[in-house]
């Protein structure tokens, strides 16, 4: 059974919410990553000369805002296509250049899935959960491979 039209509905209302919110989300997601993770703050550039998580920085909000839609549009792909196909060639490439390896994948996933936990407060259920770790997975593999 492939992805379906209520699993890429609840996504994407969920998707709708975490725009609504992107600095203090953005926050929460990187906050989470480096509790489970502290090493992966110097993969990226706007972290690594930082104390913490800066509270109002544009590339920390550019980049999980991209990290989120990635993860909605891979369930648009799955429900669509049945796979998710990276539109960045060059996405692979960056993860080896920062030192991603599989753990890294799973810290992620968590922390996303944590921070649409927060978005959705007491409309999260398993089945949203399900939804976004499905899309995450599809969009995780596809950079693995790209990462070869």
């Amino acid at each position: 059974m492939g992805f379906t039209e209520k699993q890429e509905t609840i996504v994407n209302s969920s998707w709708e919410a975490f725009k609504q919110n992107i600095p203090v989300y953005s926050v929460l997601f990187y906050t989470i990553i480096l509790e489970k993770a502290p090493a992966a703050k110097d993969m990226f550039s706007f972290l690594k000369d930082s104390a913490g998580v800066p509270q109002d920085n544009p590339r920390l909000k550019a980049h999980a805002e991209k990290v989120f839609e990635m993860v909605h549009d891979s369930a648009v792909q799955l429900r669509a296509n049945g796979e998710v196909t990276l539109t960045n060639a060059t996405l692979g490439g960056v993860h080896v250049q920062k030192g991603v390896v599989g753990p890294h994948f799973e810290v992620v996933k968590e922390a996303l899935l944590k921070t649409i936990k927060e978005v959705v407060g007491d409309k999260w259920s398993d089945e949203l959960g399900t939804a976004w770790e499905i899309a995450y997975d599809g969009l995780a593999n596809a950079i693995k491979k790209a990462m070869t």
